[in-house]
């Protein structure tokens, strides 16, 4: 059986060569590039054979985590089909035990794997050149590649099962923003320190950590070899961790062939994007709804590009009156996060006649309100989370990341809060759905202003604690960083489950008033 999976593999790999001569020039250029990249890397991880076995440690563990866990989120946040899935031999009624051995030896033969067989052999060059005995080079390199495949291999399968009726392209990019977030302040954190020929010591604890973890443990065999640490533990966890792999694979193979595949339902046929990707409940029709409005109503794509511009204005007179640059990069991020906070405060006028649905069909007043925030909280954290990082970067104090952290938690999360409550007391007109985002209709009070300035001024003088412990730890008072964060995050977190809970007992008792001002406007 082996064989013939085998001949198959690998006429679907050469079989991809085929087809009409754009898809073929698509392809070979492809491959050229990531035969490129495999030779810039491989070349790469050579030129440390002369460097210290500290660095050498933490680079492969750090870089053979990060792709152990690559192989397992990448079949998640794709759509492709596995070509090896277990149900297309359901017909041949194979010996699940053979098929499942027999599928996980075969999905080594993959372009993924043969790139990360040759980066882990050129880590085996240089390990040898450490001193490590082959034996230990070799099973470095056997458990890293094995459970980089079995972990795709599983996730490929719980993917099939699980996530094939809500796979969509909204879904994938949920899970992107999910990497992002902890990706990229990760990566402006490690590009941050400086390695002088040693290990910065801020990663000497992720390193050791790392490398008793199933993410990491194959790969830092050798290098604990080298360094004389624990061995044994290091060998037990990689054991486990392709043991453990090895009975979810046939169990996943097992549930795949004993289990009936359901046909899409309409739902998912009528591709309705957000929809199928929300919860079945109100609050999730609601944030699917407004998730939809966000992406594709031109009145809120042109709210959301204005706060970076307004954002980067404030470093102008800043920098004219004379602040220091290392000052001035700490302060986009914080209005960035009170706009961001500020934005939901007029959701319901966007909602135009629309928001008798909600009325009409009764929904409860906390469905509205929390439905309304996911797309702002979607967009809000991983831009927030990608910027602090960046931001502290730039200034080079990295002990101010918590204070940083607190005071845009608090603009942000206090600023939901707030606007939760006034796009319900205060709502006031906008332009009506397909007019120019720049139109404003003519108002005969000064409703809209005062509701604009409540929100945020509430939500700066909410910041104010934040703030002050923040002020402290920037003229030196380390400790205050983490005064700050936590005041921060607390009050905010406060002011927004009050304000969703103000806001929803407000929907519950305005709806007639809604109404009115609905089709009033």
């Amino acid at each position: 059986m082996a064989a013939h999976v085998l001949r198959l593999r690998l006429a679907l790999l050469f079989g991809t060569l085929r087809g009409r001569p754009p898809h073929v020039v698509r392809v070979v250029a492809g491959l050229v590039i990531l035969a490129a990249a495999t030779a810039a890397a491989c070349w790469a991880i050579l030129t440390m054979r002369d460097a210290d076995t500290d660095v050498v440690l933490a680079v492969t563990v750090l870089g053979g985590s990060g792709v152990t866990l690559g192989f397992a989120l990448a079949p998640l946040i794709g759509a492709a089909e596995d070509p090896l899935d277990p149900r297309r031999f359901a017909l041949l009624a194979p010996s699940r035990g053979r098929l499942a051995a027999a599928l996980a030896v075969v999905g080594l033969i993959s372009v993924p794997i043969l790139v990360l067989l040759a980066i882990a052999v050129s880590a085996a060059v240089v390990w040898s050149e450490q001193g490590v005995p082959p034996v230990f080079t070799i099973l470095g390199v056997v458990f890293g590649i094995v459970t980089c495949s079995l972990l795709a291999r599983v996730c490929m399968a719980l993917a099939a099962l699980f996530l094939r009726e809500r796979r969509s392209r909204e879904l994938s990019g949920v899970f992107v923003l999910v990497v992002l977030v902890v990706v990229v302040p990760v990566g402006v954190f490690l590009s941050s320190l400086e390695w002088e020929g040693t290990v910065p010591p801020q990663l000497v604890e992720a390193v050791s950590t790392l490398a008793v973890t199933p993410l990491g443990a194959g790969w830092a065999l050798p290098g604990v070899v080298a360094t004389g640490g624990n061995l044994w533990l290091t060998v037990a966890v990689a054991v486990a961790t392709v043991a453990v792999l090895g009975l979810l694979w046939a169990w996943a193979v097992h549930r795949l062939l004993t289990t009936t595949e359901r046909p899409l339902s309409t739902r998912d046929r009528g591709g309705l994007g957000w929809f199928a990707v929300a919860p079945g409940t109100p609050g999730g029709a609601i944030a699917a709804r407004s998730l939809h409005y966000w992406f594709r109503d031109r009145r809120y794509v042109v709210n959301a590009l204005i706060i970076p511009i307004a954002a980067a204005i404030t470093v102008v007179p800043l920098l004219i009156a004379g602040v220091p640059p290392e000052i001035v990069v700490l302060v986009p991020v914080p209005f960035a996060a009170l706009f961001l906070g500020w934005l939901p405060h007029n959701d319901v006028a966007y909602d135009s006649t629309a928001v008798w649905m909600h009325v009409a069909s009764g929904v409860r007043g906390i469905s509205d309100r929390v439905g309304r925030l996911v797309p702002v909280v979607l967009i809000g954290v991983p831009l927030l989370a990608v910027a602090i990082p960046v931001a502290i970067s730039l200034h080079g104090r990295w002990a101010l990341l918590p204070a940083m952290v607190g005071v845009c938690a608090s603009l942000f999360l206090a600023g939901l809060g707030l606007s939760s409550v006034s796009s319900v007391l205060a709502p006031y007109a906008v332009s009506r759905p397909g007019e120019s985002p720049f139109q404003q209709p003519q108002r005969t009070s000064a409703t809209g202003a005062i509701a604009q300035a409540l929100v945020m001024l509430g939500g700066l003088a909410l910041a104010i604690p934040a703030l002050w412990w923040s002020w402290r730890a920037l003229n030196g008072e380390t400790d205050a960083a983490t005064t700050a964060m936590w005041t921060g995050i607390g009050v905010g977190l406060g002011v927004l489950v009050v304000g969703v809970v103000v806001g929803s007992l407000a929907f519950e008792r305005r709806g007639g008033r809604i109404m009115e001002f609905a089709e009033a406007t």
